[in-house]
């Protein structure tokens, strides 16, 4: 478990592009998966602003490994094991 201390953590706001970025990239546009270290998105805007992001653009969010994967399409998940 990595420790994230306060004073390493950017605001929201300051980075409000980091975010654009990521659901600007050709796979989020088309559909496709982005995938992003949680600690990178801890650091730039913060687990609970990237979690309303993605909710509020309608697209699933799964995390593993450390990783945040984004589905970046609006349609029924199943998961199969």
């Amino acid at each position: 478990m990595q420790i994230v201390h306060a004073s390493t953590v950017r605001h929201p706001l300051a980075n409000p592009s980091w975010c654009a970025r990521i659901f600007d990239a050709k796979a989020a546009r088309s559909g496709g998966i982005v995938r992003r270290a949680v600690r990178d998105v801890e650091r730039e805007i913060g687990r609970a602003a990237f979690v309303t992001e993605v909710s509020r653009r309608g697209f699933h969010l799964v995390e593993c490994g450390g990783q945040f994967i984004v589905i970046c399409n609006p349609g029924q998940l199943i998961v199969h094991t």
